[in-house]
């Protein structure tokens, strides 16, 4: 059997004390790692996702709310996601559906909303871009999205790019 001091009790509850506190943020939430979750991860278009990637990607989606995507495309905004899906769920839902997909970007027509998809860019960024249009070619628009994100978001909002 293990004896257990009084010291050794106060040595593991301070211990125990330092080790949870750096798990909690000023609201008493636990925090969340980012330096260990990784890179941002690739969403699924809107316009042109299947049934069954969209109820294997979003958690608790139905199939009411596949119908319910599908019948508003194309989509040529978020807000326009946002208007339309919203007339089935609240706002909460709706962000939480955004966590999962998103619309296409051109980057010659796209609104600050829309292109605030992109992981990384802020309202300020997005307008900032939205002045430096029209961007000759696609190129171009990358070459100045670099100033606001980093490589992997790069990386991601190429594929949130719209055909060209």
């Amino acid at each position: 059997m293990i004896a257990i001091t009084r010291s050794g009790v106060l040595l593991f509850t301070v211990l125990f004390a330092i080790s949870f506190a750096g798990c909690a943020n000023s609201d008493n939430k636990l925090a969340t790692n980012t330096a260990t979750q990784g890179p941002p991860k690739a969403k699924l278009n809107l316009n042109t996702a299947t049934a069954a990637e969209l109820l294997a990607t979003i958690p608790g989606f139905g199939t009411r709310m596949v119908h319910e995507f599908e019948e508003y495309r194309p989509y040529k905004s978020i807000q326009q996601f946002r208007r339309e899906i919203g007339k089935y769920v609240n706002p909460e839902q709706v962000a939480e559906y955004e966590k999962y997909v998103f619309v296409p970007i051109n980057e010659n027509d796209s609104d600050a909303h829309t292109l605030q998809q992109i992981p990384g860019l802020d309202a300020a960024e997005a307008e900032k871009l939205i002045a430096g249009r029209p961007y000759a070619t696609r190129d171009a628009f990358l070459a100045k999205l670099t100033e606001y994100v980093s490589a992997p978001e790069l990386e991601i909002a190429k594929t949130y790019l719209s055909t060209p």
